[in-house]
């Protein structure tokens, strides 16, 4: 894959922005304050949950909706960052993690050694399978954007599967004035490392949580009977287990940067037997507890 950048060109202060301290412009970060094991939260919340587990917590920081505290877990230095939500945000905040162990930001240069990070996303989600209690876990296979976002970046030909979306465009007879429904895999290895037995298969990502995912207030969606097409559709013995809103982009991204990615999540409603879990928290923070436990093993 050709980068944008090779190690001798120097990148403009518009493209690389940072602040007057040095930090990278959203995240607030120095390339000292993160470790090379991040698990990201939509929840800006849910950043001291994770936290609290820490052994030592050596650095805090929040600027917008951008939380992270970064620490030692049994040894291992380990970085909780909150994203926000969207596969918007998660745009911002591959890039700027990339470019904290990536690129010299003094010089404005790409380093000729280049980092692989490990980055757990550990979410909420809706499951679409009715066999899928509340209060289990899924971790993610494939992450499978509707959103549409990777399809702004080049040479994603390695990255995308074509085939599993064309599988899924004609199931479901995806309508044409919707972007792409682009699919990208996990990590292997650290799919591997975090699994604990939990559900697994295709993660849809949604643009949005309302008619993107086949809820009606007060506006019709143009596609009502989205979550029976995802519920329905099989490819090579996967389903679709459940709708969230960042992991198409978490995966597609770190896979285009060389970095390994994978999600799970706490499954706190069931879309299609209209249940919502009764103390979701708790779920979380004992999921919270395994995937700190897999991470340090």
């Amino acid at each position: 894959m050709q980068a944008s950048h090779n190690h001798r060109t120097e990148i403009a202060p518009s493209e690389l922005i940072l602040n007057p301290d040095g930090s990278i412009y959203h995240l607030k970060l120095k390339p000292e304050h993160i470790g090379n094991d991040i698990i990201v939260v939509g929840d800006p919340g849910r950043v001291e949950r994770i936290s609290r587990h820490f052994d030592a917590v050596e650095f805090k920081i929040q600027n917008r909706e951008f939380v992270t505290h970064t620490g030692f877990y049994k040894g291992k230095k380990i970085t909780a960052l909150a994203t926000g939500i969207g596969t918007d945000n998660i745009d911002i905040v591959l890039n700027e993690l990339d470019a904290l162990v990536n690129i010299d930001l003094k010089k404005r240069r790409v380093k000729e050694k280049l980092t692989s990070l490990n980055i757990v996303r550990l979410g909420t989600s809706g499951a679409l399978q009715p066999d899928i209690p509340v209060d289990d876990a899924v971790i993610s296979a494939y992450g499978l954007g509707l959103d549409g976002m990777l399809n702004y970046y080049e040479e994603t030909g390695n990255v995308f599967d074509h085939k599993l979306s064309a599988s899924f465009i004609t199931q479901t007879q995806w309508l044409k004035n919707l972007a792409y429904p682009y699919a990208c895999r996990a990590s292997e290895p650290l799919l591997k490392k975090i699994d604990k037995g939990y559900h697994k298969g295709i993660t849809a990502t949604a643009p949005g949580f309302y008619a993107p995912q086949g809820r009606t207030l007060r506006l019709a969606p143009a596609m009502p009977d989205i979550n029976t097409k995802l519920q329905h559709f099989a490819y090579e013995g996967m389903r679709i287990t459940n709708f969230e809103m960042e992991t198409s982009a978490l995966y597609g991204l770190s896979a285009l940067l060389g970095h390994q990615a994978v999600t799970v999540c706490a499954v706190i409603a069931n879309r299609t037997i209209k249940a919502f879990s009764k103390d979701y928290k708790k779920t979380v923070d004992h999921l919270i507890e395994q995937v700190l436990e897999s991470l340090c093993a």
